[in-house]
């Protein structure tokens, strides 16, 4: 199956994988659902921080909590973000200063590394469409 997205009402979407994960989609005011723009949103810090995971914890410690915010700028009544700024929120008040400075050292290569939203989101890529013809 890959990745499908089904319309199931008036503005009310749902996207799948073949994993059984659901998310809602809708417009920007849809109550409970998320619109694709920040679906683009979460994908860019969702890869963030599941890219950093390991070298948060591997310094912080394995039950280190942390969070990634995203913000997004765009042009009133723009059709397309104009840049996207992708935040950690992570207690380093154990580290030193040189360690805190090389963790965030680690993660940003390590996103401009491996990254495949922000490396993709960066590069621009094309993006077609079909339509069935009959």
């Amino acid at each position: 199956m890959g990745l499908e997205v089904e319309r199931e009402g008036e503005h009310t979407f749902v996207g799948r994988n073949d994993r059984g994960a659901e998310v809602r989609l809708g417009r920007k005011d849809a109550e409970g659902a998320f619109s694709p723009a920040e679906l683009l949103q979460i994908a860019a810090a969702g890869c963030s921080a599941v890219t950093a995971e390991q070298l948060i914890t591997r310094r912080i410690g394995e039950d280190a909590k942390f969070r990634v915010t995203v913000t997004a700028d765009r042009r009133e009544d723009a059709s397309e973000l104009d840049a996207m700024h992708v935040a950690f929120d992570v207690d380093v008040s154990t580290l030193a200063a040189d360690q805190r400075e090389a963790l965030a050292g680690a993660v940003d290569r390590a996103i401009e590394r491996l990254c495949t939203v922000s490396r993709t989101l960066k590069k621009g890529i094309p993006v077609t469409e079909s339509f069935p013809e009959a």
